[in-house]
């Protein structure tokens, strides 16, 4: 396997701007050949579908394509995957659709360490359905989520497991197999939020045993779309439709309005950039992207085990969790400095990082905003281990 990162480098304009761009949490940088397939669509005929007419079928040919490349990176039938704006709009239109069925005494289970969009959705449902929300906690030592937890966790009145395939906070990536193992002896649903993980880790929907898979091309670099690949395509159906057009099966039963054409040409040419990550990848999209993930996955490991030890070896320095398993996303406190202050001082050296005020989520199950919040970052393709070296000395300036 080969990754040339100085090559990934060389396909995002953006970075030409001179700052380190440590935010890859909130969304990569996007490659030229986004941006390109974007421009070009915009600039092309393109109609509603159900045409004879090319501009009519060039559309129905882009949502095709967008399906079959969410289909690639996942591993599921394209007749499973359904488009939108956002994992997040996506999740809450599935979560209103299957509480419609939902009695008092049902339940979902939800986790800590999931980010907000895979767990709002799961709360607002319940609260109005009068269902029971029942908590999977993390190790406040490692910020692992112990698998162990769903047995007590999971009854046979449980509808719903979400959790997720990666944090973007910490890093954790969860045993996500023992958890919908434990979903599916019980009988309920299990959807994995692996919007942090695309990035980073090959993925295959029937691995993780989930029903259900949630991503959003805006994490690798893509543009803001996101995507739903189920499990069994024919659950589409069963479901409540929430489009306009009645009468409609598959994908577009959960799908509103026209799809923004563009933005999905931009779609399949990011899940193609991840295909090309490795120079050695060769064969169809699939195994060109599991091949590419795979080295990307290696190389990230070795950047962000040296990030961490270099943190870890300043003295005021705190980084949070120890996940055994984790994508390139950490967070870390230092003693004496607020977040804020400490994410300004990077700023003034060109580093992008965000200050978490602590009071959400996984940050807010550790008591971090108690001490002033933490500061959060995370790797990305294109980082390099010159960048990591500089963040280190402007964290160790703060001592």
């Amino acid at each position: 396997m080969a990754f040339d990162v100085a090559r990934v480098r060389g396909l995002f304009p953006a970075l030409g701007d001179g700052w380190i761009h440590l935010d890859a949490p909130a969304g990569m940088q996007v490659p030229e050949q986004v941006a390109t397939a974007v421009s070009t669509a915009l600039r092309a005929p393109v109609s509603g579908p159900g045409g004879i007419f090319p501009a009519s079928q060039r559309a129905e040919a882009i949502v095709d394509a967008a399906r079959r490349s969410i289909a690639d990176l996942v591993g599921t039938d394209p007749a499973g995957v359904v488009l939108g704006p956002s994992s997040a709009v996506l999740l809450q239109r599935l979560a209103d659709a299957l509480a419609d069925g939902w009695l008092l005494a049902d339940e979902v289970v939800v986790s800590r360490l999931d980010h907000s969009a895979n767990a709002a959705p799961w709360l607002r449902a319940a609260q109005r359905a009068g269902a029971t929300v029942r908590w999977a906690e993390v190790d406040i030592e490692t910020c692992e989520l112990p698998a162990w937890q769903y047995t007590d966790l999971v009854t046979e009145r449980t509808k719903v497991v979400a959790v997720t395939a990666a944090s973007g906070a910490v890093g954790t990536r969860p045993e996500v197999r023992k958890i919908t193992d434990t979903a599916r002896a019980a009988g309920a649903l299990s959807v994995v939020d692996a919007s942090f993980a695309a990035p980073f880790v090959p993925l295959d929907l029937t691995a993780l045993g989930a029903d259900v898979v949630a991503v959003s091309a805006n994490a690798w670099g893509g543009p803001a779309v996101g995507a739903l690949a189920f499990r069994d395509a024919d659950m589409l159906d069963r479901l409540p439709s929430g489009a306009l057009e009645p009468g409609v099966r598959g994908p577009a039963r959960m799908e509103l309005g026209p799809h923004p054409y563009p933005l999905l040409a931009g779609l399949v040419a990011s899940v193609d950039y991840l295909a090309g990550l490795d120079d050695a990848a060769v064969g169809p999209r699939r195994e060109r992207l599991l091949t590419s993930l795979g080295s990307v996955k290696a190389y990230q490991a070795g950047l962000l085990a040296n990030l961490i030890n270099e943190l870890r070896s300043l003295r005021h320095v705190m980084v949070i969790g120890d996940a055994m398993r984790r994508v390139p996303a950490l967070a870390f406190t230092v003693a004496g400095v607020k977040a804020t202050d400490a994410v300004e001082h990077l700023s003034a050296r060109g580093v992008c990082a965000f200050a978490d005020p602590g009071h959400h989520g996984v940050f807010a199950a550790l008591g971090v905003g108690e001490i002033g919040g933490a500061v959060r970052l995370g790797l990305a393709h294109y980082t390099n281990a010159m960048e990591v070296d500089q963040l280190v000395r402007a964290v160790a300036e703060l001592g």
